[in-house]
């Protein structure tokens, strides 16, 4: 290679394009867009439970205009009314949710308030202008409280009581407010205007939802189960069902030989003295004993 010879040059990259300027880009003008927004039709957005109880409401609505044109019991009528009852469910464990301070399980309470849903779907008339929830929550509640009211208290307490116990509970929360104390029953008599007894037996009856069982262990006070403090067995009464018994035969028998029976076993009497007490021979008291035995055994009615 000569000295004169050049290495080849390499061919430079083509220089990029200028980017346009700012200026060349057409701007809108601000009024153009907000008169651009404000036409495009725009819904408000809800949460998603008031949504699910929008489409709850609209569904009901319609199955309630189906049921109507169904003849009671048909497997149409039938399905549909099942669909009502499935789509209000959460109505039910709603008002059932009222309920949980009431230690019962709150499946058995969903159930008895599903129970309440169904009579009111039965009941139910769209053309009198009221919305189905409206008209079915106290018939569910109701249903509800009924099922406390007479299944779960151990001691069936009558409706009166019940309804001046949930005044005297009301009043007692309304009076420790006020006084800053626990009222006393005097107090919470002259605010109901009712006798101290009733105010005593509506909080005995409130006490009355769960019988303690007599083995359990008193609270607080250390002590052993009631069971282990009640009084000790009177061996009298194992004797109460036959002396009944004795009682129930003897006036069966002729009167003198009830007189010898007594004579015999409750004078203790032997059978001499017995004749001579009553002008026979000893050999007759016998077999008049003998004849009263038979006769009370022959009108046993626990042998017969």
């Amino acid at each position: 290679m000569s000295a004169s010879t050049a290495p080849p040059q390499e061919e430079a990259p083509p220089a990029p394009a200028p980017a346009p300027a700012l200026e060349a880009v057409p701007q809108a003008p601000a009024a153009a867009v907000t008169e651009a927004l404000a036409e495009v039709p725009t819904e408000p957005v809800q949460p998603p439970e008031r949504r699910r109880g929008a489409d709850t409401r609209a569904l009901t609505q319609l199955l309630f205009g189906e049921l109507k044109e169904l003849q009671p019991g048909t497997p149409e009528h039938n399905r549909v009314r099942g669909a009502l009852i499935e789509a209000n469910l959460p109505l039910v464990r709603y008002a059932a949710a009222r309920f949980r301070s009431r230690n019962e399980p709150m499946e058995d309470v969903v159930q008895v308030g599903t129970i309440g849903l169904i009579n009111a779907i039965d009941r139910f008339d769209p053309e009198r202008g009221v919305q189905f929830p409206t008209f079915a929550m106290p018939t569910v509640i109701g249903e509800i409280k009924r099922y406390f009211r007479d299944n779960v208290r151990t001691v069936h307490v009558p409706r009166r009581l019940h309804e001046l116990w949930v005044q005297v509970n009301s009043a007692t929360e309304d009076l420790t407010t006020a006084f800053g104390r626990t009222p006393t029953t005097a107090e919470i008599a002259e605010r109901l205007r009712i006798g101290e007894d009733e105010v005593l037996s509506c909080i005995e009856a409130g006490r009355s939802y769960h019988a303690t069982s007599l083995e359990a262990a008193q609270e607080g006070d250390g002590l052993p189960g009631l069971l282990d403090r009640l009084g000790y067995e009177d061996p009298a009464l194992d004797g109460v069902e036959h002396r009944d018994l004795v009682r129930h035969l003897l006036v069966q028998l002729p009167e003198r030989e009830q007189r010898i029976l007594l004579l015999r076993y409750y004078s203790n009497l032997t059978q001499s003295q017995i004749s001579a007490e009553l002008g026979v021979s000893q050999m007759h008291v016998s077999r008049l004993l003998a004849r009263s035995f038979q006769r009370l055994r022959s009108a046993n009615r626990i042998e017969a």
